[in-house]
């Protein structure tokens, strides 16, 4: 049991590696929709379970969609400055 203990502890002070290639960049979205959830949790005065999910859907595509046009223009400022 020490060295379960041990071996879990010693995972925790290497940093995960996270790269940016697409299957790395799919992490981001268990984090928008949890963010999505907990976020509309504490706007929403009354919670439906068809208006809850309808309202965190949309945030969660809402989220998406700005950042992948905020990395397209990201990628697309570091092109004209490169060239």
């Amino acid at each position: 049991m020490p060295s379960i203990a041990a071996y879990i502890l010693a995972n925790f002070t290497v940093p995960e590696r996270i790269t940016v290639d697409p299957k790395s960049m799919l992490l981001l979205l268990p984090l928008v929709a949890a963010i999505a959830v907990v976020y509309k949790a504490t706007k929403i005065p009354t919670i439906k379970p068809a208006h809850f999910l309808k309202e965190s859907a949309i945030l969660f595509g809402s989220i998406v969609v700005f950042m992948a046009v905020t990395a397209l223009v990201l990628c697309v400022f570091a092109w004209i400055i490169t060239e």
